[in-house]
């Protein structure tokens, strides 16, 4: 069985002008990624660190702070979404994600503006918006959609984010053809539940949250709707196989969005076998076990959230700062 059989899929979590130009065409043409993700933090490494934007800043001249943010980060998807092109149009996913400015995430109006701007200014088909799940944001999401934009919903730690944004993917009666993604992070969570509980439990929060979420979507059978599995680099290589989120997140329908050097570990191990869906029960009594140690799952869950929103807000206003000088 391939991952085709399956229509699983990988996407490549990172964006750099170089790596575009040379080392992902490769990635798409042998098979090992159908499509490609961005956010913030992605952006201020590649902006600030890499020299492959100085020539485009030069021909921008005086163009500063988030106009200048917004060329750069415009440029690269543009590049991305013409090399992933062939793809979408064969219906292998072939998608690219940018993300609407973080600091927006409550500002339902905003949101809608940036969302709308973005994506006729890359004018692309095969680009997808991403919006954080927060309450304005389910609103951002179904508005998006309801105008045929594509949209990929991320920073998703709880069901019942996934729930409320297939409530609104629902509720958009989108164009024929819309796709949207559930991005649900994988493995912050055991980096701070792993050293709550026993070696035996370890590895274990973030895989079975994300199973429980996958399960949910694929019950709600909505059409264009996937799950992603997103978050999904290891930090600790002594502890995990560096392809651990990936072989554990294997499903129907699924897609996994993952750094470089996850894919490269993936790819050595060639398709191994499919690991969704788990059952039900058996997620119920790992969350007991959480429950009886007073581990309260749904604290972290929120916790998590604010974490990333701040992540994205921070790394987002380092880029600004840095385009201003």
């Amino acid at each position: 069985m391939s991952k085709q059989d399956i229509n699983f899929s990988i996407w490549a979590d990172y964006i750099e002008r170089d790596f575009l130009q040379n080392d992902f065409k490769k990635m798409i043409d042998e098979g090992s990624v159908t499509g490609a993700t961005s956010n913030p933090a992605i952006f201020k490494n590649a902006f600030l660190t890499s020299n492959a934007y100085e020539g485009q800043k030069r021909d921008l001249g005086g163009v500063k702070g988030k106009a200048l943010y917004e060329a750069l980060a415009i440029t690269d998807i543009q590049i991305a979404a013409d090399m992933l092109r062939p793809l979408y149009d064969a219906g292998n996913d072939g998608f690219v994600s940018i993300e609407i400015d973080p600091f927006y995430s409550e500002d339902v109006a905003a949101s809608i503006e940036e969302g709308i701007s973005l994506y006729r200014k890359i004018d692309r088909p095969n680009v997808m918006i991403k919006v954080p799940a927060t309450k304005a944001g389910y609103e951002v999401i179904k508005t998006l959609m309801s105008r045929g934009i594509h949209v990929n919903a991320t920073l998703i730690f709880s069901l019942g984010q996934a729930q409320k944004v297939m409530q609104a993917v629902r509720a958009a009666h989108a164009p024929e053809g819309t796709k949207s993604v559930i991005s649900v992070f994988v493995s912050r969570f055991d980096r701070v539940i792993d050293d709550m509980v026993p070696s035996d439990l370890m590895g274990m929060a973030g895989v079975l949250n994300a199973s429980r979420i996958y399960n949910e979507i694929e019950a709600g059978g909505i059409d264009g709707l996937r799950c992603l599995f997103a978050s999904t680099g290891v930090k600790d290589r002594a502890r995990y196989d560096e392809a651990y989120y990936i072989e554990e997140l294997i499903g129907k329908n699924a897609v996994n969005t993952a750094p470089l050097d996850t894919i490269a570990a993936y790819k050595k191990k060639r398709f191994t076998q499919i690991a969704l869906p788990r059952d039900n029960g058996q997620i119920d009594r790992y969350f007991g076990v959480l429950a009886q140690r007073k581990i309260d799952f749904a604290h972290v869950a929120r916790e998590l959230l604010e974490d990333g929103l701040l992540q994205f807000k921070d790394a987002f206003r380092d880029i600004i700062n840095e385009l201003e000088k």
